[in-house]
């Protein structure tokens, strides 16, 4: 379990990976984002992107759960309080493998809330080429180790 203290800045955190297929795109976008070169693999090639292209909106929706699956659902995390900025890069076609890294920029306790803390990522999502596909800032507030758990940690040091 990563608590507050566990975030030290620096720290590299890996994102799960996922493959993004059409029906993938296809299907959020007929949801969400029904935009062309979204919905249709030649109105995409058409397009600046490409090829048919996943909307922003759903790498963004990928990257949360690469997120999850990768690291925070194994963390005290209390939610986030927003996002300070997202980049789309390039764009996320059809095929494309997705990896990547959140990386701690800083962290500190909350004075207004005791047992909680404020930790500010950098993530990072990566196609298969190496290639950065989507940028983003944001905090995430964690609780502090519990008590009991300081000291089992401290005896294992």
């Amino acid at each position: 379990m990563l608590y507050l203290e566990d975030f030290t800045p620096g720290r590299v955190l890996a994102l799960a990976s996922c493959t993004l297929d059409a029906a993938a795109i296809i299907e959020f976008a007929s949801k969400f984002d029904p935009q062309p070169m979204h919905l249709d693999e030649e109105a995409g090639k058409a397009s600046i992107l490409g090829g048919l292209a996943a909307s922003g909106w759903h790498t963004a929706s990928l990257f949360m759960r690469m997120m999850y699956d990768g690291w925070l659902a194994n963390s005290s995390s209390e939610g986030s309080p927003g996002i300070e900025f997202m980049e789309w890069k390039k764009p996320v076609l059809a095929g494309d493998t997705l990896s990547g890294r959140s990386t701690v920029i800083e962290a500190r306790p909350l004075r207004s809330r005791p047992g909680l803390g404020l930790v500010k990522f950098l993530h990072e999502v990566i196609n298969q080429n190496g290639e950065v596909v989507m940028r983003g800032e944001n905090p995430i507030m964690f609780r502090a180790r519990p008590a009991d758990e300081t000291a089992i940690a401290g005896d294992k040091a």
